[in-house]
């Protein structure tokens, strides 16, 4: 089965998503951006000097998945850990603000996860990252956490950013497959067998091509990623080709959706967005290929927005 396709969703069939419960495991992140003007050289380096005016927080990793699901009107639950600090202070506000249930665990040892972006006339000029990966001891909370949550949500979203806290991610998607919930995983890295028996896997071309090596066209494309698929016991597999649009594996077939026509300004959180609308509508109750169109136009829409961000009901179905 081979099929392609963009068509929005009519306002009149729009999901309602009031009823979707959608639980985010992952990892926690904040998101900082300092905006500025650069005038002049440094005479120290040759770097461009910022004067910072600027600065903005915004949920990041996992919690921006969470953020995306609770913007479309989902009922998102977020686990992960955080530090024993401001920055996981303010991740703590800015999911209750937006009506995430948090269940971080906070960590003494570690510190929360920072990601600094300094923008400089519109342009990302930097990006220094703060990150250590969690003990064992929040490894077993988060797990614990998992698993009281799973029973009142419908879908489990696993979002792998490679920072410890899904070390575990074997056990959760066994949590969830005994518990009969549909598992999506965002992955990382170059071995995916820990992502075994996952409902569906969300790669890009650059993390699909990690695993399975370099494709010599469509056709040994199709071959790979239905093979890999088939090795790790998951039902469906989306690629997301950037400008290319998303392909759909299954042991149906092959669906292409085309991507929609906008103009890119940054990629950043376009996955999130993806995992998310895929998840809240799985968990409303629509069918997956529904949900992969919706996720393609809402991944269209999020390029066009500066850092990371989420697409709203108005701008999916009008």
């Amino acid at each position: 089965m081979a099929e392609s396709g963009a068509a929005a969703v009519p306002a009149d069939t729009s999901p309602d998503f009031s009823s979707a419960r959608v639980l985010v495991a992952g990892d926690l992140m904040l998101d900082r951006y300092w905006f500025g003007e650069v005038s002049r050289i440094s005479p120290e380096a040759p770097v461009p000097v910022v004067r910072v005016a600027r600065s903005e927080e915004r949920l990041g990793g996992a919690a921006n998945v969470a953020f995306n699901a609770a913007v479309l009107g989902a009922h998102a639950t977020l686990v992960g850990v955080i530090g024993d600090d401001e920055p996981g202070a303010r991740i703590e506000a800015l999911a209750a603000g937006c009506g995430i249930e948090l269940h971080a665990a906070r960590d003494a040892q570690v510190p929360t996860t920072i990601k600094l972006r300094v923008i400089g006339r519109n342009q990302q000029l930097l990006r220094v990252d703060f990150e250590q990966a969690p003990g064992e001891p929040m490894l077993a909370r988060t797990a614990q956490a998992v698993r009281e949550a799973l029973p009142s949500c419908g879908v489990l979203v696993l979002s792998d950013y490679g920072k410890g806290a899904l070390a575990r991610i074997d056990e959760l998607i066994a949590l969830a497959r005994d518990a009969n919930r549909t598992v999506i995983v965002d992955p990382k890295g170059d071995d995916y067998g820990a992502y075994a028996g996952a409902t569906i896997l969300t790669p890009n071309r650059a993390e699909l091509r990690e695993v399975v090596g370099s494709w010599r066209d469509e056709a040994d494309l199709r071959a790979r990623a239905q093979a890999l698929r088939e090795s790790l016991d998951v039902r469906y597999l989306l690629l997301t080709r950037s400008e290319e649009g998303m392909t759909l594996f299954s042991a149906d077939g092959v669906v292409d959706v085309a991507a929609q026509a906008r103009e890119v300004y940054d990629v950043s959180g376009a996955g999130d967005t993806v995992v998310a609308v895929l998840a809240s509508m799985i968990a409303a109750g629509r069918p997956v290929d529904e949900a992969v169109r919706l996720a393609n136009r809402a991944a269209g829409i999020v390029v066009g927005k500066l850092g990371t961000a989420a697409a709203t009901r108005r701008e999916l179905f009008g």
